[in-house]
């Protein structure tokens, strides 16, 4: 492969739209191999903005404006790192010739939670929870009672549990019905209810699609609260039938799908029984812990992959990560973090979002070793905001 160096008349370009933590590690990794990055976002000096070659802020649901900055900057790839895109800036940009990553048709799927249940359920019959569209409260009241409590209730566009709750009667129902109306990062006319699985652990599978292979990383449990993630851990010890079981899903949902880059694919998991719950057609909150457990992280992976190189890469071990979220608003987020945190075993990446409010995701505890679950979860707490 032949590689450029950034703003030249040559430059192999991309552009993320969304720059939050998860594109300011894409950032990092591109511009290692001399990619130029152009960093959108709805708001000024979000985190991959920092560290991106040129940033730009725009009302991403604006096709005008997403098509607008698009063209003016003619990027060899468009990557999406958010739910809050328009769609059809997306399609129209690549009839234009452009290339989306993996391709609009997968970001229309995937970011829409009605679209990807239609499509791996019902298109490609794979397992899930039982499920319901509503538009309206009464449609709510009616497929609750259908689906049984508890029923998860979520928007059918949204991110990092945004919008989600579990209903556990028919007096949680109206409560439920306003936190995804008024809380969704997306579209939120229609709202999803399904089926509460018992399950007995969640995963992420993170599968990467090449040029020529799909490769898996080792799998990632996790905690989650609230519909986002609080910690994650790789390996996730599971029995190897059910992980190729879940393998076998895993790619026949991304090969329908199509395109190059990381997949971050959830399941739960209840006997041997595997369910689908959702994907994510880019790396994946939980799969932070791959800074520290792999050789290539999912972030190195998703550019190798977009751009044609190898995705060959060594596990090192045992990791896990903690996410830390803010009690507190604030116009000058400022952390009081203990010497216990900056270790052999362990590190912490703040983000450095420019303004904080509750339960905004601001940093990330990481460790590895024997028992790093443990240490994660202790060192999380050794993270303090100062007022």
């Amino acid at each position: 492969m032949i590689f450029t160096t950034p703003q030249k008349s040559n430059s192999i370009k991309i552009m993320l739209l969304g720059s939050g933590e998860l594109g300011k590690e894409m950032t990092i990794e591109a511009s290692r191999l001399g990619v130029e990055v152009i960093a959108v976002d709805a708001y000024e000096n979000a985190p991959a903005h920092l560290v991106a070659n040129k940033s730009y802020v725009i009302d991403m649901k604006n096709k005008d404006e997403v098509l607008e900055v698009i063209r003016r900057e003619n990027p060899t790839y468009i990557v999406p790192e958010v739910e809050a895109i328009s769609i059809e800036a997306l399609f129209e940009a690549e009839k234009e010739g452009f290339k989306v990553i993996p391709n609009a048709d997968a970001i229309n799927k995937t970011m829409n939670r009605k679209n990807i249940r239609i499509f791996a359920c019902e298109e490609l019959e794979i397992k899930a929870s039982r499920y319901k569209f509503v538009k309206t409260y009464n449609e709510l009241v009616s497929a609750s009672s259908e689906i049984g409590f508890p029923c998860v209730i979520k928007p059918i566009m949204s991110s990092s549990g945004y919008g989600q709750s579990v209903a556990k009667s028919l007096d949680d129902l109206k409560n439920s019905f306003d936190k995804a109306k008024e809380e969704a990062r997306g579209d939120a006319s229609e709202l999803i209810v399904e089926e509460f699985i018992e399950f007995d652990y969640e995963i992420t599978l993170l599968t990467v699609r090449g040029e020529k292979e799909t490769i898996f990383c080792e799998p990632i449990g996790h905690l989650q609260k609230n519909g986002d993630y609080i910690f994650s851990w790789q390996p996730m010890k599971m029995d190897e039938t059910i992980l190729e079981k879940s393998k076998n899903i895993a790619k026949k949902i991304t090969d329908g799908l199509g395109g190059r880059g990381v997949f971050g694919v959830e399941f739960f998991i209840k006997g041997d029984e595997v369910y689908f719950s959702e994907v994510s057609p880019r790396p994946h909150d939980t799969g932070m812990v791959t800074m520290v457990t792999q050789s290539q992280s999912e972030f190195s992976l998703h550019i190798r992959a977009i751009l044609g190189l190898s995705l060959d890469f060594i596990f090192y071990g045992e990791g896990a990560s903690a996410a830390f979220k803010s009690k507190c608003a604030s116009v000058t987020p400022t952390f009081e973090i203990n010497d216990e945190c900056f270790s052999k075993n362990s590190l912490v990446r703040i983000f450095s979002k420019p303004t904080s409010y509750v339960g905004r995701r601001l940093a990330v505890v990481l460790t590895t070793g024997k028992d790093s679950l443990k240490l994660a979860k202790n060192l999380i707490t050794k993270i303090k905001e100062v007022s």
